[in-house]
């Protein structure tokens, strides 16, 4: 392998991190801090609180908490210009966009978590897919495989 095409498969940690991958690395942590709060809630309702079912509640924090892993160590990999991390940071929009789109559908308080979870989702969306983010984690584009 020449050097030339080692250049372009390795991240680009030379200067500073590019904007967009922070602000969507903070995207990222954002949605995952949320599902820790989320489970923590529920946890805790399910635990001192009086659930219509008491271990489903409890079922449903503990599992929100561990789906907050995926985005929490994408948005690290992310800060880290970690090639990986891109993949289950864009899963993780992917996944919320469903989800999204069922808040909107109730006619409730959640209609304005959901407008936000999809403005949250498809700005990240946005920003992974973006040139500089993809120069900046080394992810070769279509057409630029090593021969």
């Amino acid at each position: 392998m020449s050097k030339d095409q080692t250049s372009a498969t390795a991240p680009d940690t030379t200067g500073p991190r590019p904007r967009r991958l922070t602000y969507a690395a903070g995207l990222v942590a954002l949605e995952g801090l949320t599902l820790v709060v989320g489970g923590v809630w529920m946890l805790v309702l399910g635990i001192t609180g009086e659930p219509d079912d008491r271990r489903q509640a409890v079922t449903g924090g503990i599992t929100l908490i561990l789906l907050a892993l995926l985005p929490l160590l994408a948005a690290r990999g992310l800060l880290g210009r970690r090639s990986w991390s891109r993949g289950p940071a864009v899963i993780t929009q992917i996944m919320a966009l469903p989800v999204a789109y069922n808040l909107l559908q109730a006619d409730s308080i959640a209609i304005p978590a959901g407008i936000a979870l999809a403005v949250v989702a498809v700005g990240s969306l946005v920003l992974l897919i973006n040139a500089e983010t993809t120069k900046a984690l080394g992810i070769r584009g279509p057409g630029n495989a090593e021969k």
